[in-house]
């Protein structure tokens, strides 16, 4: 099978060489892939938003089989176009994509069919969001209505803090039309946990849950990232957890999007917080999260293309979808200053003997060279049968690989190693 996956980061190459595991794949192309990628598959220079580029390139070179990961295409049809072109693909087609495309829609789909999350209200006018602000409780969170890089997300402890983030985004287009409407709402205390589930719609199998690490510095200090390192399990989700968020989250999140015309397939992504009245839904994703997955797929052991085209074809229900009962660290390597100004083009050192846990991000070839091209250059994940061997063997392979202005959390997985412990 020719398969091709649409993205350029950590995440595709993850999901890029789980694919590879199945013996039916002849070819995998990466549109566009990156430097790191390029060892397990043919990187194409085609934008991951060139939804008619991808579309012709798939039809030309007579694709059996796609997966579209990134937010952006997603939200913009790309699953749309190919299905249209006669190529089957693992992800939402873009009216279903809405409910991480637009925050909007999420929060007001949830208040419809009683899904448990934050108070909010929504505007659209940067009078009526400055005058709300005026009573509303702090602290206080304020969202971007539309895509943002994951960085459309402020929780404002002061009045002032939030007047500046709303009219930053509506006044002064910090996000471009992403924040030309706003979501205000109740800041929610509790311990987050992230779960990706495979739906096709009628049936949904939550994945292994995990920890991701969303400041910059240790402590959870500094600006939001993309996230800098996740574990997997979270050992804040235990059993009964799981069987309350199925019954009061997952389930009644397919069943809406059915009822509202948008049938989900594909992955869907739970952001949670256990708070003290039950669990939440804090975002939703209508694809793998990143860093998520570099520790959510080395922990599955079920094939995971024939798991995505039992999505594809509505048959979930029927393949078995098994993880294993370890444990998996992730350490992400930034450029310094990341995520605001970073230099890029040094010199990426990667040891043949740990290259297979080394997922590649932000790194393109220079002569031949892996050169940094990116904030997040690569991730560094380890398994283990103990979560405290998997975050020491996580930052030894991190320790291994080299570039000029690299940094990195030195706590990934210590808060969980605490839950565990106490």
């Amino acid at each position: 099978m020719k398969i091709l996956v649409v993205g350029g980061g950590g995440r595709e190459h993850t999901v890029i060489r789980k694919l590879r595991e199945n013996p039916s794949v002849t070819e995998i192309f990466a549109l566009p892939g990156n430097g790191g990628i390029a060892a397990d598959a043919v990187c194409v220079p085609i934008g991951a938003k060139d939804i008619p580029a991808i579309r012709d390139f798939a039809v030309e070179n007579a694709v059996d089989y796609a997966v579209v990961t990134p937010d952006d295409p997603l939200v913009l049809g790309c699953v749309d176009a190919l299905e249209e072109a006669g190529i089957p693909c693992f992800g939402p087609r873009a009216d279903a994509a809405i409910i991480e495309g637009s925050k909007v829609f999420s929060k007001a789909l949830m208040s419809r069919y009683g899904i448990p999350t934050a108070r909010f209200e929504s505007f659209d006018a940067l009078g009526d969001a400055l005058a709300y602000l005026e009573t509303a409780p702090l602290p206080t969170v304020i969202k971007a209505d539309g895509l943002a890089l994951g960085k459309g997300v402020i929780i404002a402890q002061t009045r002032e803090e939030a007047v500046e983030a709303v009219t930053e985004m509506m006044r002064d287009g910090k996000f471009g039309r992403s924040g030309e409407r706003v979501v205000i709402e109740e800041y929610l205390e509790g311990p987050e946990v992230s779960v990706l589930a495979f739906t096709d719609g009628k049936s949904l199998v939550p994945m292994v849950s995990s920890m991701d690490h969303k400041r910059a510095l240790d402590g959870d200090q500094g600006l939001n990232t993309g996230g800098m390192g996740t574990i997997a399990p979270n050992p804040y989700y235990t059993a009964d957890m799981e069987a309350r968020c199925m019954e009061e989250i997952f389930l009644p999140t397919v069943r809406a999007m059915n009822a509202e015309g948008r049938p989900f397939k594909g992955c869907l992504y739970f952001g949670l917080m256990l708070t003290k009245d039950g669990p939440k839904v804090i975002e939703y994703n209508c694809r793998f999260g990143d860093p998520e997955t570099q520790v959510v797929l080395p922990l599955l052991e079920s094939d995971l293309l024939t798991v995505m085209r039992a999505v594809t074809e509505e048959r979930l229900a029927e393949v078995e979808v098994r993880f294993s009962g370890r444990h998996a660290c992730c350490v992400i390597l930034a450029s310094e200053g990341y995520p605001e100004h970073y230099e890029k083009g040094f010199a990426l050192d990667i040891p043949e003997a740990v290259r297979a846990q080394v997922y590649v991000a932000g790194a393109s070839l220079r002569d031949g060279q892996l050169v940094t091209s990116g904030g997040r250059v690569v991730g560094c994940t380890a398994v283990a049968d103990t979560l405290a061997d998997a975050v020491r063997d996580a930052y030894a392979v991190a320790d291994q690989v080299h570039f000029a202005n690299r940094f990195c959390r030195r706590d990934i997985g210590a808060r969980a190693l605490a839950v565990k412990e106490g």
